[in-house]
C-alpha cells in the first residue's frame, strides 16, 4: 500500500509515520510542501492520503479540499479544531475520514482502515447510482423510440418494442443503441 502523508510540519508527520509502523508492506511518502501538491501526489500515486492540517485557515482548507476532489482516493484529514462548516465542506470534497483533535500514533491504523472502507463503500454507491441513471436514461430513450414508431408506423407498444428488438438482434447492437438511432433520425427529419 502506498501512503502519502501531507503535512507542513515534519514533527506532526512523524506522529502519523509512527502510527503506520505496524502496517506491513506499505510505502510511506511525506509531502511537506503545499506548492504543486496535486502534481506531487499524482507522481506518488498513493492508495490513501493522510492529511494533517493542524489549525488550517479557510483558504488552506479550500486548497486541500480542491486536492481531495481531484484525487479519487481515500483521504483521512486530521485537524486540531473544527466547525460544522468545515466538516460539511470536507464531506462535500470527498474526505473519507475527518478527525478532530485525534492525532495519536495508536489511532492512525484504525482511522486509515475506516477511511479506506468508507471510500470503497461510497465508490460502490456512486457506481451503482451511475449505473441506475444510465439504465433509466436508456429506458427513457427506448420509450421515446417506441412512441415515434407508434406515431409514425401505427404500431402498438408491443409491436414497436418487437421492431426495436428485432433490429437490434439483426444488427448485433443493443436495443438502446437502435432506440437512439430512431430518435436521432426522427429529430433530423423534423420531428420533436
Amino acid at each position: 500500500m502506498r501512503i502519502a502523508i501531507v503535512d507542513e510540519s515534519a514533527s506532526r508527520a512523524a506522529v502519523i509515520r509512527e502510527g503506520l509502523a505496524a502496517v506491513d508492506g506499505c510505502e510511506i511518502f511525506v509531502v511537506t510542501e503545499r506548492r504543486g501538491l496535486v502534481a506531487r501526489i499524482g507522481e506518488i500515486a498513493p492508495d490513501i492520503v493522510l492529511m494533517d492540517l493542524g489549525n488550517p485557515s479557510r483558504d488552506v482548507l479550500e486548497e486541500y479540499f480542491a486536492v481531495s476532489r481531484v484525487l479519487g482516493r481515500p483521504i483521512a484529514m486530521f485537524v486540531d479544531e473544527s466547525d460544522e462548516e468545515a466538516i460539511a465542506a470536507s464531506v462535500d470534497a470527498g474526505v473519507s475520514s475527518y478527525v478532530v483533535d485525534g492525532l495519536a500514533p495508536h489511532r492512525i491504523r484504525p482511522i486509515l482502515d475506516l477511511a479506506v472502507r468508507r471510500f470503497n463503500a461510497f465508490s460502490r454507491l456512486q457506481s451503482d447510482l451511475a449505473e441506475a441513471k444510465g439504465k433509466l436514461a436508456e429506458r427513457d430513450l427506448v420509450d421515446k423510440a417506441k412512441r415515434i414508431l407508434m406515431d409514425n408506423r401505427g404500431f402498438t407498444e408491443p409491436q414497436a418494442y418487437a421492431q426495436l428488438r428485432k433490429t437490434a438482434m439483426n444488427q448485433g447492437k443493443r436495443i438502446a443503441d437502435i432506440a437512439e438511432a430512431v430518435v436521432t433520425a426522427h429529430q433530423l427529419l423534423g420531428g420533436t
